[in-house]
């Protein structure tokens, strides 16, 4: 019987030591391209010795020279008033959406809600040339705004679907009680239903508003004037041509800086983020 527990005890000291050294060596493998892009952001640009010496140097000249040539207020008011504007439009019309979808039973709403949700499983980029020809014939101006068109456009089927299936879970008697007292659509729809939907809403914002600060595609096919590029775009154009080489120290600072409003961000709002994304889990 000692014999027995003496080997049970070393399978299960070997197997947790070997699930440690996996954790250990996965983590590593995961910390070291940040780990090496902060270490060469804090380089001169003229440092261009191998990346993997880490931490040789703490220069700030490379985010100096980040943050001036990439206008950096400007291209972050950009991008702050892009993914703003369009998180706001993708709310209010998502629940617009979702509200009668999840009340209305009927084979209309029904096909509606699959027809929304269609629109997961069409890639965007599939279809940009004839977007932006109906753009270009629409006549509408390439400014710092026109992304929001496609920013809402790709996010109405997943908040929809993420609105509808909140909606189907709250009772329908919470709505039945302030009809009964004369309230209208627009304020049971306002004053009832938008504030149940706020962990839903949280969700949407983080998800979706992430997904906006981030992207630079849009941003790039439909923004021509420099003085308009958000912080992706402006950050891009560190990365060089055949001509003139990548400035990879410059670049790495910009990739810090452009991130930095994200992870201030995170670092104060770290409990709604995930009470959020929990709640639109759960619930939706």
């Amino acid at each position: 019987m000692n014999n027995i527990s003496v080997n049970k005890k070393f399978t299960s000291f070997f197997f947790w030591f070997l699930l440690y050294i996996i954790l250990i060596l996965f983590s590593v493998i995961v910390v070291s391209p940040l780990a090496i892009v902060v270490s060469s952001s804090f380089r001169a640009p003229a440092d261009m010795r191998s990346p993997l010496l880490l931490f040789t140097s703490f220069d700030f000249s490379s985010y100096i020279t980040a943050f001036t040539r990439m206008n950096y207020m400007n291209a972050f008011m950009n991008s702050f008033l892009t993914t703003g504007i369009a998180v706001v439009f993708i709310v209010i019309f998502a629940s617009m959406a979702s509200y009668p979808l999840a009340r209305i039973k009927r084979k209309t709403s029904r096909f509606l809600y699959y027809f929304f949700i269609a629109g997961l499983i069409v890639p965007s980029q599939m279809v940009i040339v004839p977007v932006v020809q109906m753009i270009s014939r629409l006549q509408i101006p390439n400014t710092r705004f026109t992304p929001i068109i496609m920013f809402v456009t790709c996010s109405l089927p997943f908040t929809i679907f993420l609105f509808t299936g909140f909606l189907r879970n709250v009772p329908v008697e919470i709505e039945e009680s302030s009809f009964i007292d004369g309230a209208n659509l627009r304020t049971r729809f306002f004053w009832i239903i938008l504030p149940l939907l706020q962990p839903a809403i949280v969700s949407v914002v983080i998800t979706q508003g992430l997904w906006i600060w981030n992207d630079y595609f849009y941003p790039m096919i439909f923004i021509s004037r420099r003085v308009q590029f958000s912080l992706p775009v402006a950050m891009i154009q560190f990365l060089g041509d055949r001509e003139n080489p990548a400035q990879w120290n410059i670049l790495f600072a910009s990739c810090i800086l452009a991130v930095l409003p994200i992870t201030i961000a995170f670092a104060f709002l770290q409990k709604q983020f995930i009470t959020g994304i929990a709640s639109g889990a759960v619930k939706g």
